[in-house]
């Protein structure tokens, strides 16, 4: 891949963030004049928008648990329309001044509900698509968010008022619609019914709450920023500037980094790095007063619009490889992430109407700021109980290098290409059916063909399901430890397969409980996902392999030599 390629999708997802960052704070974008963002209206447009925002993603995460049946389908149009109304209720604030602040609240309100719909679809769709496209279109949509966010300033300000709802938003909304015809719906993940699998949904929260504790406290910090912002609209313009600036360089450097290699981000580990910058600019802040204010605005807000597209990218992940609800995970880590954030800005304008006189806003918003990061911090390490026992990281979000692909992602929504014919009575229940992929099936049967002529050793030789059994503790340390930790050859051989071949780790584990001679249903329970999950990645697994048969994957195994043996 020598040049980012963008496509239906990535360039859809690119107008939305752009149109979308021009209302975050509020309208500062130049359509909107300075002099009627008084603190007073601006406060009850951030308060409403704000809070409707972080409520719609909990509302959304409770209704996909006990109403799993509407989100099965893509209500763009449901989405559309308070975007619409938000937009034209900004529009109409500047024409009549009278009814200025009442329009100004509303419209924040049917933004926030409205924004919140289109990222739901957006997340949707790039977890409806497989991990190496879904992802690509993911990061390098970010990446054009930018120049078109930067494009806007060129049209003239009456004119962008109107093309925004009129033009924009139908853009990006005819974008979903068309991508989303690709997307299989009979996947796990979107026929998925929550209540009949709790223990997997408990399991999904329990290894990424401390994800999203970790973005949601950039949130909380950001929200700080925009309670300080009130009385300075014109620190809105630089944030806008400096958080499509950030989210466009972390885009370009995680694109030219994914295509040489492997990435596996831990967003626990980064905001680890990031915590004593962020605490210690709270302090700065308290010292070095309003020139330091817009800068640390800014910068906040950059690390803020990297956390959330990291957010984006590990709740489809979790979706492809647990299986679960799209708008549940999402939902979660949303509701989680923007409540902290209106934690921030509610909580501090309370701190400064509460504090003493002699103590200055930028005092008691860094005394605030430092104190609750450094709460969260400390929940986020597991609080007391950490102490006792420790417990795994939260899951890396996985990039499959980009230079293992034949090229860039096509330049289509397509996402899952042939879809495997599914298991009848009598074949084999891990399978993906009898053609399971086109490929370089003929050299895999040479090998396979090599292994039996030579008398190489089948099912027998690897572990029982009882040994399996006994060695789940060492699998699950194996599975999140950074350095490999092979038990036994076959071990080594499967690493081995999913470094050649591209696999996801999680494709890689279930893969090598197949080759051990394990069924469905124990893998299911290993893995705490359910069954039809572990049937949709035997599918992808015998597409990439080439192979359609369990003896013919444990075969697979059996004749690839582990790199140590090369």
């Amino acid at each position: 891949m020598k040049t980012i390629k963008p496509n239906t999708c990535s360039l859809g997802y690119a107008l939305f963030l752009a149109i979308n960052a021009a209302g975050v704070w509020g309208g500062v974008f130049p359509f909107l004049p300075l002099d009627m963002q008084t603190p007073g209206i601006m406060a009850r447009f951030f308060v409403a928008q704000s809070l409707v925002f972080g409520l719609s993603y909990l509302a959304s995460a409770l209704g996909s648990y006990f109403f799993p049946g509407p989100t099965r389908r893509f209500l763009v149009f449901a989405a559309g329309t308070p975007y619409f109304l938000g937009w034209a209720c900004l529009i109409g604030a500047m024409y009549i001044d009278a009814l200025a602040a009442a329009l100004m609240t509303t419209g924040g309100a049917l933004l926030g509900l409205g924004s919140a719909g289109f990222y739901m679809l957006w997340q949707r769709l790039f977890a409806g698509r497989d991990a190496e496209s879904g992802t690509y279109d993911l990061v390098v949509g970010t990446a054009y968010s930018a120049p078109i966010y930067f494009a806007l300033y060129l049209i003239p300000r009456a004119v962008t008022a109107l093309l925004i709802p009129l033009v924009f938003l139908p853009l990006f909304g005819l974008c979903i619609v068309i991508c989303s015809r690709k997307i299989d719906l009979a996947q796990p993940m979107f026929e998925d019914v929550p209540r009949q699998h709790p223990a997997v949904y408990r399991r999904v929260l329990q290894d990424y709450w401390r994800s999203a504790l970790c973005v949601g406290a950039l949130g909380f910090g950001s929200g700080i920023m925009r309670s300080l912002a009130i009385d300075e609209p014109e620190i809105g313009i630089l944030v806008n500037v400096m958080s499509m600036a950030g989210a466009f360089c972390a885009a370009i450097a995680l694109l030219a980094a994914w295509r040489r290699k492997n990435l596996r981000i831990n967003v626990v580990t980064v905001y680890r790095a990031l915590f004593p910058f962020v605490i210690t600019a709270f302090v700065l802040l308290t010292f070095l007063g309003e020139g330091f204010l817009a800068l640390f605005a800014g910068t906040m807000y950059a690390f803020y619009s990297c956390g959330t597209m990291l957010m984006v990218a590990q709740c489809a992940q979790a979706s492809r490889d647990r299986g679960v609800n799209p708008i549940f995970i999402y939902g979660f880590f949303g509701g989680v992430v923007y409540i902290l954030h209106d934690l921030g800005f509610i909580g501090d304008m309370l701190a400064e109407s509460l504090t003493p006189s002699a103590l200055s806003p930028l005092a008691s918003a860094g005394i605030l700021g430092m104190y609750l990061l450094a709460l969260m911090y400390f929940v986020g390490q597991g609080g007391f109980r950490q102490m006792a026992s420790a417990k795994p990281l939260p899951e890396k979000i996985e990039f499959i290098s980009l230079s293992s692909l034949h090229g860039a992602p096509e330049a289509s929504c397509a996402a899952q290409g042939p879809d495997p014919e599914k298991a009848r009575p009598g074949e084999d229940e891990e399978g993906g059916g009898e053609e399971a992929s086109s490929g370089p099936a003929l050299a895999r049967e040479d090998a396979i063909g090599a292994s039996k002529a030579a008398g190489a050793p089948m099912e027998d030789d690897f572990l029982t399901k009882t040994q399996a059994q006994q060695d789940q503790g060492e699998r699950k340390e194996k599975r999140r430890g950074d350095e490999p930790q092979y038990r036994d050859r076959v071990s080594k051989q499967c690493a081995a397969l999913q470094q050649h071949y591209h696999l996801t780790t999680r494709e890689a584990e279930v893969m090598e409980l197949l080759a051990r001679g394990n069924s469905v249903a124990f893998i299911a329970d290993e893995l705490v996902v359910s069954e039809n999950t572990i049937r949709t990645h035997s599918r992808r697994i015998y597409a990439k392999l080439a192979v359609h048969k369990k003896q013919e994957l444990i075969a697979l195994v059996n004749s690839f030599a582990p790199e140590s043996d090369r």
